[in-house]
């Protein structure tokens, strides 16, 4: 079952469940996905995105939350943060397991050598190895720091 149908058929779940935030936040998901595929055949690449493309928009969905419970912890608004904590959650469910530092630091040093990168020129290079293979298991913000001192 692909990513697709899991949240399809979690969305259905939700209904008979009447689980109010999961649906809503799966209503959400669906909604961004719709868009990515509505641009897609707008620019003449395709009926659909990709598993990969959906799973950069779940992590997208997540760090856009994340930074939102901050602000609204920092505002005093600890119901808000809530909030956006169980949309999170619910989000996550979607998403594979996060590498740990170990397994990231290994998988860079895997994609290090599987391109051949030798300095910083080639560093593009290792970030879309590691982006075709990982995407959702990792915070590429972080990693391209690591990727940049390994090079250096």
């Amino acid at each position: 079952m692909d990513l697709r149908e899991r949240i399809g058929a979690g969305l259905k779940e939700a209904m008979r469940e009447k689980d109010t935030t999961r649906l809503g936040t799966l209503r959400l998901i669906n909604a961004a996905i719709k868009d990515q595929d509505i641009a897609l055949r707008g620019e003449g690449r395709g009926d659909q995105v990709d598993e990969a493309s959906v799973l950069a928009i779940l992590g997208k969905m997540v760090k856009q939350r994340q930074e939102s419970a901050r602000a609204y912890e920092e505002g005093g608004r600890l119901e808000l943060a809530e909030k956006e904590r169980a949309e999170i959650a619910v989000i996550e469910g979607y998403l594979p397991r996060q590498l740990s530092a170990t397994e990231v630091s290994a998988a860079i040093d895997a994609a290090i050598a599987d391109t051949g990168a030798e300095g910083l020129r080639d560093m593009g290079r290792v970030m879309a190895a590691l982006k075709a293979k990982y995407t959702g298991q990792m915070d590429f913000g972080a990693v391209g720091p690591a990727v940049k001192d390994r090079l250096a």
